[in-house]
C-alpha cells in the first residue's frame, strides 16, 4: 500500500483538508491528482458520512481511473475543522483511502475501522511529530514509505 503522511497541515476548511489527504495519495503515487476532487465530490453528495469518530474522517472515493494503487494518507492538522458532523466535529486527523477493486474498499475501510477502536490513537495521532511516528502508531512498517510520499510541516 502506498502511503502519505502530513504533519501540522493548515486547511481552510474540510475542502482543503481533504484535498490535502488526496495531494498525499497523490504523491505517494497510488492516485492521480484529480482523486482528491473526487472524494470532496463524494462528501458533497452524501454529507459528512466520513466523520468517523471525534476528531477522525476517512475520505474516500470509489475505485476508479484516478485511482492507481493501495493508498493510504494521513494528514494531521494544526487547526481542527469542521465537516458538519452533528456530533464527531472538529476533525483534526484525515485520513485519505484509495482502492484499485470495490472488494478491497469494503475491506480496508473495515481494517482501518479496527485500528480506531483503542480510543488513544487519535490523539497519537494528532500529537506525532513526525512521519516515523505516525506509521507506527498505524502499524505501517517504515520500509513501505518512500520518503517523497512523506511531508512534515512544522508547527
Amino acid at each position: 500500500m502506498e502511503t502519505g503522511v502530513v504533519i501540522g497541515a493548515e486547511a481552510a476548511d474540510w475542502r482543503a483538508a481533504v484535498r490535502l489527504a488526496g495531494d498525499a495519495l497523490a504523491r505517494s503515487g497510488a492516485t492521480l491528482p484529480g482523486y482528491g476532487d473526487d472524494m470532496v465530490r463524494m462528501i458533497e453528495e452524501h454529507g459528512p458520512y466520513v466523520v468517523i469518530a471525534p476528531g477522525l474522517a476517512l475520505a474516500h472515493a470509489r475505485p476508479g481511473p484516478d485511482v492507481l494503487a493501495d493508498g493510504l494518507s494521513v494528514v494531521t492538522l494544526a487547526t481542527p475543522v469542521a465537516f458538519g458532523h452533528p456530533h464527531n466535529d472538529p476533525v483534526c486527523v484525515v485520513l485519505g483511502l484509495s482502492v484499485v477493486s470495490v472488494g478491497d474498499h469494503l475491506e480496508s475501510i473495515a481494517q482501518l475501522a479496527n485500528i480506531f477502536n483503542d480510543v488513544s490513537v487519535i490523539p497519537a495521532l494528532r500529537g506525532a511529530k513526525d512521519a516515523a511516528e505516525v506509521m507506527h502508531i498505524m502499524g505501517i512498517s517504515h520500509p513501505a514509505v518512500s520518503t517523497a510520499a512523506v511531508d512534515q510541516v512544522e508547527l
